[in-house]
């Protein structure tokens, strides 16, 4: 039986063998080419890709610093410059001797002034000083007199001073009795005044006289009784001048009445103020 089946089996295989190589013809080098290209070609895609993702996300995520010691060589490339140390040079040996001073510049422009700056703190208080020389005594100007007639008098024929025969006050001697007349000292301010008794029957009249000019005058009409007449003014004077009263000529009956028991008659002035406080 083995016979027959083995030999039916052989047949079979011969016919068919030969339609199958027909029909598809073997190239094996082609065939293991092909086998062996197509899984590098994939590996290498992939890695490519790999390596695109990787430089994505280093783009994405900081630069991190790393610790490298100086001395060893470096092991990759980095971003950062490498510190390398520079010699020292010890200058004092390269240092020569001392040049002669040169001239002086010329002086630059003065620059502007700045702005003033804050007000400082109260300095202690200084010790008490010493006591300054003794000065000179105050100055003060006076000047006043205050006279009187006792005797009546009537006019001649020509201008007659007023005298006097009472002395009131005469301060430091300004009025002469001898003369009737002030003589200004002190200059300055001056108030005087006048005061007389009228005689009946007759006129009074009388000026008072600054350097022989009439200033102002008193007078009193005739009348049946006898009155007290006055008259005041204020005068500047200088130094030198002169203040008196006089009777008018005689041409008209002019006369002021006084006794030698009352005084009828005054005649005063006094310093106001000084000519340098004015």
């Amino acid at each position: 039986m083995e016979g027959p089946w083995a030999l039916s089996f052989l047949l079979l295989a011969c016919l068919l063998l030969p339609n199958s190589t027909l029909s598809q013809p073997s190239h094996p080098e082609e065939e293991q080419g092909e086998a062996t290209r197509a899984p590098s070609h994939r590996h290498a895609a992939r890695a490519e890709q790999d390596h695109e993702k990787y430089h994505r996300n280093l783009d994405k995520q900081p630069p991190r610093s790393q610790c490298v010691r100086c001395c060893d060589p470096p092991m990759h490339s980095s971003a950062y410059p490498m510190y390398q140390p520079l010699p020292h040079i010890n200058i004092t040996i390269l240092k020569g001797e001392k040049g002669d001073r040169g001239e002086r510049g010329l002086q630059g422009k003065f620059g502007k002034a700045g702005s003033a700056g804050s007000r400082g703190h109260t300095g202690p208080k200084g010790q008490k000083g010493s006591i300054g020389a003794t000065g000179e005594a105050c100055k003060s100007h006076y000047a006043a007199f205050s006279v009187g007639r006792k005797k009546s008098l009537h006019s001649n024929d020509y201008y007659q001073t007023l005298l006097f025969d009472t002395e009131f006050v005469n301060l430091y001697g300004h009025f002469n009795m001898f003369t009737g007349k002030f003589y200004c000292y002190v200059p300055g301010i001056y108030y005087f005044a006048l005061n007389v008794h009228t005689w009946n029957q007759k006129e009074t009249y009388l000026h008072m006289v600054k350097n022989g000019v009439e200033v102002v005058i008193l007078y009193a009409q005739q009348s049946d009784r006898s009155i007290m007449q006055s008259q005041s003014v204020m005068l500047e004077l200088q130094e030198q001048d002169e203040v008196w009263v006089r009777l008018f000529k005689g041409e008209r009956e002019n006369a002021v009445f006084s006794d030698e028991y009352d005084t009828y008659v005054t005649f005063s002035g006094y310093l106001i103020k000084h000519s340098g406080e004015l």
